[in-house]
C-alpha cells in the first residue's frame, strides 16, 4: 500500500501504531516531523515525486462539522496535506472528541507567497500573521480571520485570492472517512 502520512498530533500517535503492525508499506509524510518520526520506526518514507496516488492518506483535523468540512493547518503542513488528500482514493480523518464542532470557526491556517504579501494580507484582511517557522516549502503561515457563515464562500474567497499558495478548509468531497475517539469508544462515519 501507498500511504499519506499527515502532521500533528493524532498523526503522532497513529504512527507507533502503524509501525507495529509490521505491514510493507511505502509512505510519503507531509512534513519533515513525521518523515523522522516514521523513519525512527522503520516505516519506509519515500518523495512524493515517484508516487503518482495514495492508496489511504491519514491525517487529523483542528476542526470537523457534521458534513465534513474541516479545518487543517495548525501544524502549517495544510498545503501538502491537501495534495496528498486530493491524490488519494481514501482520506481518512482520525481525531479526539474536541475536534468535532458544530460550525467552523476562525482562525482558517492560510499560506501565503512572501512577494506582495503586504497586498495579499491586505485583501485578505481580517488576517494575521503566525510567529513560526515558514511552510516545509518556504511560504508565510498567517491567520486568516473574516467570517465562516458561508464556508463555501469563504473557501472561493481564500482560493481565488493571489498570493495566497493554500488555505486549511477542506471540503467534505476530499474526505472519504472520519473516526473520532470519544473516551473508550470510537465513532466512525463514511462520507
Amino acid at each position: 500500500m501507498v500511504v499519506g502520512l499527515g502532521t500533528g498530533s493524532t498523526v503522532a500517535f497513529l504512527l507507533p501504531a502503524l509501525a507495529a503492525r509490521g505491514l510493507t508499506l511505502r509512505c510519503v509524510a507531509t512534513s519533515k516531523r513525521t518523515e523522522a518520526a516514521a523513519r525512527s520506526l522503520g516505516l519506509r518514507v519515500e518523495p512524493f515525486g515517484a508516487i503518482e496516488h495514495f492508496d489511504i492518506a491519514i491525517d487529523g483535523a483542528d476542526q470537523i462539522t457534521p458534513d465534513g468540512w474541516l479545518i487543517k493547518g495548525g501544524g502549517a503542513a495544510h498545503t501538502r496535506e491537501k495534495i496528498v488528500a486530493a491524490t488519494s482514493d481514501r482520506f481518512v480523518i482520525i481525531a479526539d472528541s474536541s475536534k468535532p464542532v458544530v460550525a467552523l470557526h476562525a482562525p482558517v491556517p492560510v499560506e501565503l507567497l512572501e512577494f506582495g504579501l503586504a497586498s495579499t494580507m491586505r485583501r485578505l484582511a481580517p488576517i494575521r500573521l503566525r510567529d513560526v517557522p515558514r511552510s516545509p516549502d518556504g511560504g508565510v503561515i498567517a491567520d486568516y480571520h473574516g467570517s465562516l457563515d458561508d464556508i463555501e464562500a469563504a473557501a472561493g474567497l481564500l482560493s481565488r485570492t493571489a498570493g495566497l499558495v493554500e488555505h486549511g478548509l477542506f471540503p467534505p468531497a476530499l474526505v472519504s472517512d472520519i473516526i473520532v475517539a470519544t473516551g473508550d469508544q470510537v465513532h466512525h462515519r463514511s462520507l
